[in-house]
């Protein structure tokens, strides 16, 4: 268990727009920062943080939260986990019991998995530096490469002893399950004649380079094999698993993403090696696609932290046509895409080896070409005096052209293009469009398809009403959350009878706290919040106001359930949803709502009071409908429903049909 006090001093310690900062490229919006949804697919902002109310907000999948929260949303982290990421982010010493054999059965699968995985990495590392096999040939391999002992303790780099059950019988004495250690593929399980089961370690006799997660954990593991055994792959990976998919995973993503961030470019390579050698060099945002080919979840993760790739290729690259269609995809998501080849006999790993730094980033700088002039340069050589080659070459470039999403550059590609292949602007412009038409005719195709499994609805439309009594208590939430604490001047209303008889509302002024003036003003009229979760929410904010006059959100959002916490988020967030549109560059200025508090306050509880009155007229109605009896006690409560809603409506300056 971790203690209160630890968990207090994370929370007040951590900064949401720096932890997420580490995983999505934050861009300053007035007091919020913006930037692209981790969890959906999209081209334009709509996830928002605010360090003020230390709170996150995506408007395209609809989740938020604090910064727990957001780790356990994006890294599918437990809240202890979770906590604990944050105490070693911030240096915070935090009381860890060691798990018994009992804790590590009740963990649930995917835990499970990472348990064992966490183990693994330890074991290969404790393996390589300290038994005599590791020391002499993983150890002696590392070293070969150029790597230091910094480095390889960094990248948490082991080795694997050549026998057939060492791993897995370390891992089982420890008390890790063994289905645990077929599931992420560490241990093969083979079913024998009689029902015998034999287990050998995947990954015997290799040394091995661990795949971390965005927020460093271990997903799976690489693992070159030392030996010329032809019928063994030279390089092997952890097969997919619950927690390891490689089309979403970049090796060294954990390690760069700072980097990345701050040059705001990605150097993109084959090869762990690559990654390593290179950040040893101290170019640091570099990362690998694991030697899978390029995928679109990969290109999105980069895409949180920069919207400029290079990718790098080596001198001698015999896939280098195929890799050409990785520089598609980054095109499609709308980045910027640069390509930069070593000489030959050269790749990444080698070049950073032998070369200084300044020497490695000034090679970098001079000889990264712009995409289209890569791919011309090579596509040419191949098409030489061909007109038919050339002709092909050239409507490849145009294919590459338009899946660029910005027209701007779409153009100015365009024009790049027709200098270096010598040919006229109009001939590519048309040959843009009928790409784009085609892509269109598809598109509209499949949307007609999409229509047609819908025609049902779309014959019988549902308008959906607005539950006003739900918008009206959520208002009160939100009001409590921003403004609780507050003391302001209230316009109370009595009911009194003047000379002539009838009844009238009349002001009085009144200072309270806004928590203090709707508790008080609910009581009164004896109204209870009808949905559920905003009822519980409501009296922890009571409680919490009342005994905190330093009411602080972070602090109530930190005692909240994990599943309450998206639901405040959202309403504290509300008014952050039209930042993303930036009105004021359109000279529209929305009203701020802290500039009239009381009034804000006043007509939601009066407002509510209205709808309550409708509804409890509405009730009296169905229950003289159809009933033949003296209704006249109820046509009178009626009437004098009708009279104090009338009021009421006055005061807030609706008119009553």
């Amino acid at each position: 268990m971790i203690s209160k006090t630890t968990i207090d001093q994370v929370y007040e310690t951590s900064r949401v727009e720096e932890v997420i900062g580490d995983f999505v490229q934050l861009k300053k919006s007035g007091s919020n920062f913006k930037g692209l949804s981790p969890f959906t697919d999209e081209r334009t902002p709509s996830f928002m943080v605010s360090p003020v109310k230390q709170i996150w907000k995506d408007f395209s999948s609809g989740k938020g939260g604090n910064v727990v929260a957001f780790l356990m949303e994006h890294e599918h982290f437990t809240y202890p986990e979770a906590i604990k990421y944050l105490a070693k982010k911030y240096n915070i010493e935090i009381e860890e019991t060691e798990q018994t054999d009992e804790q590590k059965e009740q963990a649930n699968e995917r835990e499970s998995m990472y348990l064992v995985s966490e183990y693994a990495q330890k074991y290969f590392t404790k393996t390589l530096w300290e038994s005599e096999p590791g020391k002499a040939i993983g150890l002696s391999y590392f070293k070969e490469r150029g790597f230091t002992d910094e480095t390889i303790r960094k990248f948490g780099l082991g080795y694997s002893l050549d026998e057939w059950e060492a791993f897995t019988k370390s891992a089982m004495e420890e008390g890790y399950q063994l289905e645990f250690l077929e599931k992420t593929g560490l241990t093969i399980v083979k079913e024998q004649t009689g029902g015998e089961t034999k287990k050998f370690d995947r990954f015997k006799g290799r040394v091995m380079f661990p795949i971390h997660s965005m927020s460093g954990r271990v997903l799976g593991f690489g693992g070159r094999i030392l030996t010329s055994d032809k019928k063994a792959a030279k390089y092997l990976n952890s097969p997919e698993s619950e927690i390891y998919h490689k089309s979403k995973v970049l090796y060294g993503i954990y390690f760069a993403k700072q980097a990345i961030a701050k040059e705001d470019n990605c150097f993109l390579v084959e090869g762990y090696t690559d990654v390593i050698q290179m950040y040893q060099r101290g170019v640091e945002n570099v990362v690998s696609s694991s030697g899978t080919a390029l995928t679109p979840e990969q290109i999105r993760l980069i895409n949180r932290l920069t919207k400029n790739i290079t990718v790098l290729f080596d001198g001698d690259a015999a896939g280098l046509r195929a890799s050409l269609r990785g520089i598609d995809l980054i095109l499609e998501q709308g980045m910027n895409v640069k390509v930069c080849t070593f000489p030959d006999g050269e790749d990444p790993d080698s070049f950073a080896k032998n070369n200084t730094y300044e020497d490695l980033v000034l090679y970098l700088e001079e000889n990264g070409k712009d995409f289209i002039q890569f791919k011309a340069s090579i596509l040419t050589k191949e098409a030489a005096n061909d007109p038919i080659k050339r002709a092909d070459t050239v409507r490849d470039i145009v294919n590459s052209i338009s899946k660029i999403p910005d027209r701007i550059k779409k153009e100015i590609y365009i024009q790049e293009c027709a200098k270096i292949m010598a040919i006229s602007e109009a001939v590519l412009y048309n040959t843009l469009a009928q790409i784009d038409k085609k892509l269109a005719t598809e598109v509209n195709k499949a949307y007609k398809q999409e229509q047609k499994a819908f025609e049902v609805v779309k014959n019988d439309p549902v308008v959906e009403k607005v539950d006003v009594q739900y918008e009206l208590e959520r208002k009160i939430i939100e009001m409590l959350l921003l403004y609780g604490n507050q003391k302001q001047e209230f316009e109370d209303l009595v009911l009194k009878e003047n000379e002539e008889g009838e009844l009238v509302l009349e002001p009085e002024i009144i200072e309270a706290k806004v928590y203090e003036k709707v508790y008080l003003d609910l009581q009164e009229d004896e109204i209870e919040l009808t949905n559920e979760q905003f009822r519980a929410i409501y009296y922890k904010l009571i409680e919490s106001l009342n005994e905190n006059e330093d009411f602080a959100v972070n602090t109530f959002l930190s005692e909240l359930d994990q599943d309450i916490i998206s639901e405040v988020s959202s309403i504290l967030m509300e008014e952050e949803q039209y930042t993303l549109h930036d009105w004021e560059r359109k000279d529209i200025y929305p009203k701020e709502k802290q500039t009239g508090v009381a009034q804000l306050v006043g007509e939601t509880i009066l407002t509510l009071r209205c709808n309550l009155i409708k509804n409890r007229i509405q009730k009296l109605q169905e229950h003289t409908e159809g009933n033949n009896g003296d209704n006249s006690e109820v046509l009178e409560e009626i009437m004098n429903y009708l009279q104090l809603n009338k009021l009421l409506n006055a005061k807030l300056n609706r008119v009553l049909s």
